[in-house]
């Protein structure tokens, strides 16, 4: 039933046509032989079709340079049927290599390279310019691994992990060297991959100026500060001063103060970003650190009124002592700053499959989500009025942040305007070290004490 259902008036017209014949070939064959007279009408009705199935096919093979034969019935529809499929598929033949050849007037007039890589990270195709920059060639590296054309180590590591999700820049070397930013954009699952390439030759030279300026004005200052600081400190000792000057006396020193914090936080920040290493790594007692800077904190005067200790693992982690330390401190020191007296801090240390995790949460005032993603700043303040009578040189978490990069970590940050924050360091599995056996919790505290 579903059969006859989606018959064309047209196949119902040859069917009973068809029918009509047999009948009249029947009346036909009584006079002269029934079995003679339907062999004739089939042997017949076997040509035309056969004859017709010739044409369509013929019509099939060249059909680019003839017009369709004019056959009535099924076999005409076939045809129509056909001849709308063929023009369908030629208008959207037409309709993608437009596309295509726009896409590739765009490709080759963009500022960035692009390279389409495949599963195995093989070239699959690549634009002018990324050509011009990595020295592809069409006919030769299609098909070849990216890495084995690219093979700076941090651009193959970066191909393998993802890490870090910002991308790799690489120096590439040559009479034309220049600096070369590449980012991975996933295109179909794991199967087409997007490389993305840019010069950031211009943007490294003004990075790396900027870096060496803060560097040496941060160190030309801290004499001059030292000489300020060594006068101020002999007039606010000094018995015979005009009391009138005690007050701004005391207010410049506390100026000065800061101004030396602020150096020595960017000279920290310049050694971070150098890549300059000041201690070797070394396994840590991070809950012997932890617990060292918990006791420091409970004995300032102005602190919250409870700063809890929650240690979910014995395990040590691999690490620069004194950048883990100034991690930890920095953390620390924010959430006591920006949490009220009747507030709560709490520090916790625990270890998982996706690796070490040190997390410090406290009650305080909480961030907007417009301001998160420009926590590690330099000098970028929430509440800068506050930060500034606090005391804070707006440095603390962008040295984190570096410091963190140096361990192959990453900081999380989660806040709630009025109901606190709480900043997460996430360090990669292989950093962690299974506590010694013949380490006792007191000599974990010493060694923290050292810091």
């Amino acid at each position: 039933m579903k059969l006859l259902s989606g018959i064309s008036p047209a196949g119902w017209k040859a069917v009973t046509r068809l029918a009509i014949v047999m009948t009249l070939t029947l009346l036909v064959g009584l006079a002269f032989g029934v079995a003679q007279t339907f062999a004739v009408v089939l042997a017949i009705y076997l040509f035309i079709q056969i004859w017709n199935l010739l044409r369509l096919d013929r019509w099939l093979r060249r059909r680019r340079m003839e017009m369709p034969p004019d056959i009535n019935g099924p076999w005409g529809e076939v045809i129509a049927i056909i001849d709308r499929l063929y023009r369908r598929k030629q208008y959207h033949k037409a309709q993608v290599t437009g596309l295509m050849r726009e896409f590739r007037r765009l490709t080759s007039a963009m500022p960035e390279g692009a390279v389409l890589l495949g599963p195995e990270h093989e070239i699959l195709w690549f634009n002018r310019r990324a050509g011009d920059w990595l020295s592809l060639h069409r006919k030769r590296d299609f098909g070849i691994r990216i890495e084995n054309l690219v093979r700076h180590p941090g651009f193959v590591e970066y191909l393998k992990t993802g890490r870090p999700t910002e991308g790799v820049v690489v120096y590439e070397p040559g009479e034309n060297g220049r600096w070369l930013s590449f980012t991975i954009v996933r295109t179909g699952g794991e199967q087409r991959q997007l490389l993305i390439v840019r010069d950031v030759s211009r943007e490294m030279r003004i990075e790396s100026m900027r870096k060496d300026f803060v560097a040496n004005a941060s160190h030309e200052l801290r004499s001059p500060l030292t000489v300020i600081c060594g006068y101020l400190d002999a007039l606010a000792d000094d018995q015979k001063l005009d009391p009138t000057w005690s007050s701004p006396v005391l207010e410049m020193r506390r100026q000065a103060d800061r101004m030396g914090s602020i150096i020595n936080g960017l000279l920290e920040l310049s050694k971070l970003e150098s890549g300059e290493r000041r201690q070797p790594e070394q396994p840590l007692d991070i809950g012997g650190m932890l617990a060292l800077l918990r006791r420091e904190a409970a004995s300032l005067e102005q602190r919250p009124r409870q700063v809890a200790l929650r240690l979910d693992s014995k395990d040590w982690l691999l690490g620069a002592e004194n950048e883990i330390h100034s991690i930890l401190a920095n953390l620390l020191s924010n959430a006591v700053k920006y949490t009220p007296a009747d507030g709560e801090i709490e520090l916790r240390w625990w270890t998982d499959r996706s690796g070490a995790h040190v997390s410090v949460r406290d009650t305080g005032m909480g961030i907007a989500p417009e301001h998160i993603p420009r926590l590690t700043e330099r000098f970028y303040r929430v509440d800068s009025g506050r930060s500034r009578d606090m005391g804070g040189s707006g440095l603390g978490l962008a040295i984190v942040k570096h410091s963190l990069q140096r361990h192959d970590g990453t900081l999380t940050v989660e806040s709630v305007e009025g109901r606190g924050s709480t900043f997460t360091c996430h360090f990669p599995a292989h950093r962690i070290v299974p506590r010694p056996d013949t380490a006792r919790d007191e000599h974990a505290a010493d060694r923290a004490a050292q810091v």
